[in-house]
């Protein structure tokens, strides 16, 4: 049993260990894209105020600072806990997939449970654009995902986010099949776009996946 923490995974071994190939086109990115959800003045008042600092000094934050001055508070803007789901952060997570023990703290995850997160549904990674973060943010966040897809036991689609410094990234992943979506820039416009997609993250979980 070879046990590799997600932080020293790439796209190209997670690929070669678990038959995954990336997909530039998915029917459940676009749809989790382009939902019409509503975003009240209310939001909007909210998500410029975080934006501001972000705008000035987002560049130079380190992860904890990007975490909790901006990510955590626009996830949590969105509504995502009720009584069946909730926001996690810095969880450990780990399952065994075939050869493999995969493992590590995921920077955030939507799960169900409100005490203790249960079953992750949504997962996490986040870095700051410094030289001293170096690995693959777009593949700890797929292995975290693989593990999550182990825990569900069930053919549901697993969708992550990964930001690094200003610009997020959505990933989906079915089946051995992941795409993940364009560029997503906090500090324009393409904040309200990140919004809603973070909005329809709860809709897609209640409606489509049954919680």
């Amino acid at each position: 049993m070879k046990q590799i923490s997600f932080k020293n995974w790439t796209l190209t071994s997670l690929e070669k260990a678990f038959g995954l190939q990336e997909v530039w086109q998915s029917d459940l990115i676009d749809h989790w894209q382009q939902a019409d959800v509503e975003i009240t003045e209310f939001d909007k008042k909210v998500i410029h105020h975080l934006q501001k600092p972000l705008i000035r000094g987002g560049r130079a934050w380190n992860e904890t600072e990007l975490e909790n001055k901006f990510i955590s508070p626009l996830i949590m803007q969105a509504d995502i806990d009720d009584e069946k789901m909730s926001y996690f952060l810095e969880r450990n997570l780990s399952a065994i997939l075939g050869d493999y023990e995969l493992s590590g703290v995921v920077d955030g995850m939507i799960a169900t449970g409100f005490r203790e997160p249960d079953v992750p549904l949504f997962c996490i990674h986040e870095y700051n654009r410094s030289i001293e973060n170096q690995g693959s943010p777009d593949a700890h966040v797929l292995a975290a995902m693989l593990v999550a897809r182990e825990l569900n036991q069930n053919e549901h689609p697993i969708y992550g986010l990964f930001v690094v410094g200003l610009v997020w990234n959505f990933i989906v992943l079915k089946g051995n099949k992941y795409c993940i979506s364009q560029n997503y820039n906090a500090n324009d416009n393409d904040v309200f776009a990140i919004f809603k997609i973070l909005k329809n993250l709860k809709i897609i979980i209640k409606t489509e996946l049954h919680l």
